[in-house]
């Protein structure tokens, strides 16, 4: 027969549960850890043990009671949450966490990450939904909003880590950024004019020129912008977005009937010739043309006709094996996106 171990009610009181957060404004979050009746005495002591080495204080050992589960209750007030965490340690000396976390002796470290993470954001089922870059919708609104203004200096054959730092300049966020990370040659330079771009989709595309990339993330007090190597990144801020309206809507003179001809132009001169009559700017995948050994300079031919100019730049990039897509920047206005037929 297995021996039965009573607990009754033992409170202890540890050192911080992660004194950040406290010190930030989060809310409280207490402990209170219902013991199966075969969990090994020695398990108790050592999670408290463990626990308060990891910063964990606010608690309390009692015996299981029947109706006991994992879970989270909400006390105190909106702006003084107090979340009170009832855990269960089983007959194994594991601790159980809502949600179905399991624990061993030795994760202490992990357990105080999950109760920090709790007190600084609330229960998981309260959560406003993370849309992208483990930002919330209300988070990538502010950054959407932070990134949407014109760069507004002129970026045509300027050095590209000036470019960079005057983009960053313009933003009101944090930006964390690792100086020997950007370009130091000067010949590196940003050959579009960017000045009407929005910053957020042009620092993409300068930055994309160094094997660099833009990355939101949620800091300490808010969203902040990280800006690192694009290599091994799942997520990186992109070069426009797929307009919200029919294309038709967004660029409509793209798509107009006139009359055309090219006759053995270089690629490259073509589209600045289209665009400029479009009045829209122009992007171009450096880094994906290199990588493919593909000159934008390429001769190409556009028989003389009735076409549209959408038609007309089609056929000239593919000669070169390019293409455009039309995209739109975080303010909506529109641009064309050059790059390679093969990804």
């Amino acid at each position: 027969m297995r021996r039965f171990h009573s607990v009754a009610w033992l409170v202890f009181v540890v050192p911080a549960w992660l004194v950040g957060a406290e010190a930030s404004g989060a809310g409280r979050v207490e402990l209170e850890v219902a013991a199966d009746r075969y969990a090994p005495p020695v398990a108790q002591q050592t999670w408290v043990r463990e626990l308060g080495e990891a910063g964990v204080r606010h608690v309390r050992i009692r015996q299981q009671r029947s109706n006991d589960r994992p879970g989270i209750t909400v006390r105190g007030t909106k702006d003084s949450p107090i979340y009170l965490v009832t855990a269960l340690l089983d007959s194994h000396g594991q601790l159980v966490l809502p949600g179905g976390g399991r624990y061993r002796s030795g994760e202490a470290r992990r357990i105080a990450a999950w109760l920090d993470d709790l007190a600084r954001h609330g229960p998981p089922d309260s959560r406003e939904p993370l849309v992208a870059f483990g930002l919330t919708r209300s988070q990538m609104a502010a950054v959407l909003a932070d990134l949407a203004g014109p760069i507004g200096v002129s970026t045509h054959n300027r050095p590209r880590a000036d470019v960079v730092r005057k983009i960053v300049h313009r933003l009101k966020l944090p930006v964390h950024v690792e100086e020997k990370l950007l370009p130091t040659d000067e010949d590196d330079r940003v050959e579009e004019e960017l000045a009407g771009v929005a910053c957020g989709t042009g620092l993409a595309a300068v930055l994309r020129g160094a094997g660099l990339a833009l990355v939101p993330r949620m800091g300490t007090t808010g969203p902040e912008y990280v800006i690192t190597a694009a290599r091994g990144r799942r997520e990186v801020w992109p070069i426009g977005w797929k307009p919200e309206k029919r294309v038709t809507k967004v660029l409509p003179k793209l798509f107009e009937p006139l009359t055309i001809g090219l006759e053995n132009v270089p690629a490259s001169e073509a589209l600045r010739a289209i665009a400029k009559r479009l009045e829209t700017p122009v992007l171009v995948d450096h880094a994906a043309l290199a990588r493919h050994g593909v000159d934008p300079d390429k001769r190409v031919n556009v028989p003389k006709g009735r076409t549209t100019y959408d038609q007309a730049l089609a056929r000239a990039l593919f000669q070169a094996r390019m293409k455009y897509e039309l995209r739109a920047d975080e303010a909506g206005r529109p641009l064309l996106w050059v790059t390679t037929l093969k990804r």
